[in-house]
């Protein structure tokens, strides 16, 4: 038998539809285990108990009535802090908002209030979903919980940490350069970053404007497909929000994998420096894995990475400088060191490197859609080059280099799933990314499934006893 937290969603679904649990034995269960292991892992800014146990008793209500609002109905999860939520603060884990209490829910909230989902509280990230594992913050730090001595990835780190625990479900993440992604990675949980406008971002706090997405990070692949089902939509008051009709998520999971051609950049990872060994490992079994689903895995050659990543530094400087100049300005010691450090370099661009940016993203925007993706169904590659590192590798000054391989998809704008794909020899998750057409989220689970259920990684949970 499972403990309660250890029920996918739809796992927890069934038993609230046939009357085995309730939704308030559920809520109570989560309370209590986050009280019981979050000192630790640091992975809440705010749990919102009175709420959560009035969700619950709601949801208990309708569904004894008869009255179903979907698959998270009754079923608990959290917010990562950036997320405006009506009467309950929302800080950006940042001292500047710490007193900040939105009158107005975000366009998600309200999604997943009608969907009949309980809020368990507000997540750790880092501050602006930017910064790093900070000390000079009004919260602590989240801590991987395979590991606490290491770090849970950024910037949706509490997000990751409370999955991969069992605190909560599911959570809602942001992801401008892999905050969703890669904390999934780092704490071996399912991370999803839609297409770029299927998700509205109406009331969540920017980091840059053209390359914010929203998305879930769950414990299985039907999980994300799940909550995509409630939050996907079209937002009239959000103007990037695209206007189409929200597709069945699960439609292809299940399906087999004859005849999709799954295309491997394999000089994104193999031989670049500071890729562990354990990756490159982790990269070709799942490609062999794929493989002997009947799929089509053929190694390609995508633009250089670096081409990606400066292109998305460039915007993500200068939005993300637009959006914090007056403070900065006003308030610099306001920040923490980490996030000053990588604001203030806004300051430094010009309109000519903004300008070359957009021109190039729209140059690698075509050559991923138009040719890569024109012949294969998906893109396999790694998530990060290596696993989580220790929270005592950072320095004082300047996060390390990322060792992610993720902003590649926020600069096109395609959905991209990690899911985990191994273990290190220390016990460290190692991770896949599974990268879709646009609006072609159907593909990229069905992908996912088939190799979750064959890869059987995930009976495997952290123990949280050590």
């Amino acid at each position: 038998m499972k403990s309660l937290h250890e029920l996918s969603i739809a796992e927890a679904g069934a038993a609230l539809r046939s009357g085995c649990i309730t939704s308030s034995e559920l809520t109570r269960h989560a309370l209590a285990r986050i009280a019981s292991v979050d000192s630790s892992l640091h992975s809440f800014i705010l749990v919102t108990r009175d709420r959560a146990l009035e969700d619950a008793r709601r949801a208990d209500i309708e569904l004894r009535a008869g009255i179903d609002r979907g698959p998270l109905h009754g079923v608990p999860y959290a917010l990562k802090d950036l997320f405006d939520t009506a009467g309950i603060p929302t800080t950006c884990h940042s001292g500047l908002r710490v007193r900040h209490v939105p009158t107005e829910d975000c366009h998600i909230e309200s999604r997943l209030k009608t969907g009949g989902a309980v809020l368990l509280g507000k997540l750790a990230m880092t501050e602006f979903a930017l910064g790093g594992p900070s000390l000079d913050l009004p919260f602590p730090a989240s801590r991987n919980p395979w590991n606490l001595a290491h770090f849970t990835g950024g910037s949706s780190s509490g997000a990751a940490a409370a999955v991969a625990a069992g605190l909560v479900p599911f959570a809602i993440g942001s992801d401008t350069a892999g905050s969703i992604r890669g904390p999934a990675c780092y704490c071996g949980t399912v991370g999803l970053k839609p297409t770029f406008g299927v998700v509205s971002r109406r009331g969540a706090f920017p980091l840059s404007y053209s390359l914010d997405h929203c998305g879930p990070i769950t414990w299985t692949v039907r999980d994300a497909a799940a909550v995509m089902q409630v939050i996907a939509g079209y937002d009239p008051q959000d103007p990037v929000s695209v206007d189409r009709e929200v597709p069945d998520f699960h439609a292809r999971i299940g399906k087999s994998l004859h005849g999709l051609r799954i295309g491997l950049p394999r000089h994104y990872f193999d031989g670049v420096e500071d890729t562990s060994p354990e990756v490159t490992g982790a990269v070709e079994a799942a490609a062999r894995t794929f493989s002997g689903l009947g799929a089509t895995v053929e190694e390609i050659r995508l633009p250089d990475f670096e081409l990606f990543n400066a292109c998305g530094r460039v915007i993500l400087s200068g939005e993300a400088y637009t959006i914090h100049e007056d403070d900065l300005k006003m308030r610099p010691r306001a920040f923490s060191r980490y996030t000053y450090q990588r604001l203030v370099l806004g300051a430094a661009l010009t309109a000519a490197d903004l300008t070359q940016a957009l021109r190039l993203r729209r140059e690698l925007t075509m050559e991923l859609n138009l040719n890569a993706l024109k012949r294969y169904d998906a893109l396999l590659t790694a998530t990060s080059l290596g696993p989580a590192p220790r929270l005592d590798s950072f320095p004082a000054d300047w996060p390390p280099k990322t060792r992610m391989q993720t902003i590649p998809y926020n600069v096109t704008g395609n959905p991209a799933l990690a899911m985990p794909a191994g273990f290190s020899v220390s016990g460290l998750p190692l991770g896949i990314q599974i990268v879709g057409r646009p609006f072609d989220e159907a593909t990229v689970f069905q992908i996912a499934a088939a190799f979750e259920a064959a890869a059987g990684l995930f009976g495997r949970r952290p123990d949280l006893q050590r």
